[in-house]
């Protein structure tokens, strides 16, 4: 029982400090998943719903920020003095690898299998248009939602087998991800300030 109220404490944490950027999404998600109203008591699925709704709608902003012929871009192609980015990930590499962790992250939630296009976290490599990258993307987050709609007290912090790797928890496997799409979000927003594009997020209302 312990364990259970710590978990449920950082889950509260957690959707806490999103709430400002969720105060400023739409009554529906990107996803449309549709945000509970103010009557609604909160329960585990929503409060972490929320969560992911927040980043989600971060990141397919920034995604249709970036122009097509920008999908390609690295910081490698700035050759700034001193530095190491020989290898790193593209924009379009980065919102694709969101996408795939999406996926291999969630799916044990509920033992969906994930798209045979994962490809160990990178995603499709011949996907390269941006309209198809942002629908991958978007579907991946549709895929969190059907999977955290289906926790509860009693399977929240059961352990899961997992090949390979030590076992896990729904609650873990269903916060991580939101925090692993943040992680590669805010690379996103540097690729997109490197090239004279102010983030979404950052603009003047």
């Amino acid at each position: 029982m312990k364990q259970l109220q710590t978990y449920l404490v950082l889950t509260a944490a957690l959707s806490l400090a999103a709430a400002s950027a969720y105060a400023q999404a739409t009554k529906s998600s990107p996803g449309g998943v549709a945000a509970a109203s103010p009557s609604t008591p909160p329960t585990i699925a929503s409060t972490i719903d929320r969560e992911i709704s927040v980043v989600e709608k971060e990141v397919l902003e920034a995604a249709e920020a970036m122009p097509e012929d920008k999908f390609d871009f690295s910081p490698e192609k700035l050759n700034v003095p001193g530095s190491d980015y020989k290898g790193v990930r593209t924009f379009g590499e980065q919102l694709k690898h969101i996408a795939a962790s999406n996926y291999l992250i969630w799916s044990p939630i509920t033992g969906e299998k994930p798209p045979d296009n994962v490809n160990d976290g990178k995603g499709p490599d011949n996907m390269k248009a941006k309209a198809d990258i942002i629908k991958y993307v978007k579907d991946s987050f549709a895929f969190g939602h059907k999977a955290v709609a289906s926790l509860n007290e009693s399977n929240l912090v059961q352990p899961i087998p997992r090949n390979n790797r030590p076992p896990t928890t729904r609650l873990y496997l269903a916060t991580f991800a939101p925090a692993h799409c943040f992680d590669h979000y805010g690379q996103m927003i540097e690729y997109l300030r490197m090239n004279g594009i102010v983030p979404p997020a950052s603009r003047g209302k």
